[in-house]
């Protein structure tokens, strides 16, 4: 198993892509915790997986990252990965953004691995190394279209973080790498795919005629988490079919 004896924190881990990602960490032998506000999902999600749990955790709130820390380190006493996976998407456009919605989406975005980064690193330094994936998009490395301006600003502020911290604590043998999915399959998307004019625009920009699977974004961080990455250190890593390739 590639994360045999690992020991990983998966923020925003109890549905969705974050639960697929902790899904699969815990198959290749990881002990996972599971960060989320979402108690029951995440309970849920601990009795379904073999070696997992739960831990209340606000991505926006300083002291609650560090009481999921000191909870990570009572437990483990290490901690090999985090995942920054916790993300949100106000749908709306520059010109009807209200200063809230971007206020909020600025916190869980840009401040969620911001906070997560400032206190996972010294539990990680302590354990000899670890490895930092952050969640971002294709709208991480190019402007997309069909997206709005502040989420873009907001995986754009992940990828030069990671970048950030990939330079800097290298030293500390810490790794830390972007995943940047296209539009991915979820249940949430196939609403949107109904309309005719949006699902021509979704699957004609994508070199390999498909979207993208969950599967296919957590095999991802699957392989950056393990060994087999030990010298990939501050990619932006795309699973997006090609499409940031033109």
């Amino acid at each position: 198993m590639r994360l045999s004896n690992k020991v990983a924190l998966v923020s925003g881990g109890s549905r969705g892509l974050g639960a697929e990602i902790a899904r699969r960490f815990s198959v290749e032998g990881a002990s996972v915790f599971i960060g989320d506000i979402n108690e029951s999902a995440g309970k849920s999600l601990e009795k379904e997986l073999e070696n997992a749990v739960y831990l209340p955790l606000n991505v926006t709130v300083e002291k609650s990252w560090k009481s999921v820390l000191l909870e990570i380190r009572k437990k483990a006493g290490r901690l090999d990965i985090l995942v920054n996976n916790a993300g949100i998407n106000i749908r709306q456009d520059i010109e009807e953004m209200p200063e809230e919605s971007l206020d909020a989406m600025m916190a869980v975005n840009i401040k969620g691995p911001f906070l997560g980064i400032k206190h996972s690193i010294p539990l990680m330094r302590e354990s000899g190394g670890g490895v930092i994936l952050n969640m971002s998009s294709i709208c991480g490395i190019v402007g997309h279209k069909y997206t709005n301006e502040a989420y873009t600003t907001t995986k754009g502020a992940v990828t030069l973080l990671t970048k950030s911290v990939a330079s800097r604590y290298a030293k500390d043998n810490i790794r830390c790498n972007s995943v940047h999915p296209g539009t991915v399959d979820t249940p949430m998307l196939q609403s949107v795919l109904k309309d005719p004019e949006k699902r021509a625009e979704r699957f004609n920009e994508i070199p390999l005629g498909r979207l993208a699977t969950v599967k296919d974004v957590a095999a991802a961080f699957v392989y950056l988490a393990s060994d087999e990455a030990a010298f990939v250190n501050g990619v932006s890593f795309p699973v997006d079919g090609g499409l940031t390739a033109y």
